[in-house]
């Protein structure tokens, strides 16, 4: 129990860190989606009959123009963001950074500015890769993700919280 509770809460051993880092990240990206679909079922309808998880879950949906549903795509990734990064935010404090480098408001700025980036980073790098190269949307969708996913890592390590 002790190794555990040293596991959970070491916030030093940079090789520890970015495992438990990568393990709550899971956790932001269930909320991420979960948000997502929750509020393109219920509030801006975005999901189209084949979608696999309105198939899976034998949903109902509303059916929208192909424009009103990518402009309801952005507005449900919006709150998304929001919630798992907000989620992000308290598992990073709780369990894999030492917070307290800047002021609460100023940390959840930062925190909230570097995914941005991130995010706008990883859109591009999918983009080019299925523009430029070709590459299946799948496999850009998981680069997009990795590379969000290590910058986030660094700039929240070093710019954002205590390392």
């Amino acid at each position: 129990m002790r190794l555990v509770k040293k596991i959970l809460f070491e916030k030093n051993h940079p090789g520890i860190q970015f495992l438990k880092y990568s393990f709550f990240g899971g956790f932001a990206f269930a909320a991420d989606i979960i948000t997502f679909f929750l509020v393109a079922w219920f509030f801006f309808p975005a999901l189209t009959e084949d979608d696999s998880l309105v198939k899976l879950f034998n949903l109902d949906v509303v059916p929208v123009s192909q424009t009103v549903r990518t402009i309801n795509f952005v507005i449900c990734s919006a709150f998304a963001f929001m919630v798992s990064n907000l989620t992000a935010y308290i598992l990073n404090v709780l369990f894999v950074f030492k917070a307290g480098k800047h002021g609460l408001w100023k940390e959840l700025g930062l925190f909230y500015l570097v995914s941005g980036i991130s995010i706008m980073i990883g859109t591009a790098v999918g983009a080019v890769l299925i523009n430029v190269f070709g590459l299946a949307t799948t496999f850009s969708y998981l680069a997009k993700a990795v590379s969000a996913t290590l910058i986030n890592y660094a700039g929240r390590k070093f710019f954002i919280f205590h390392g």
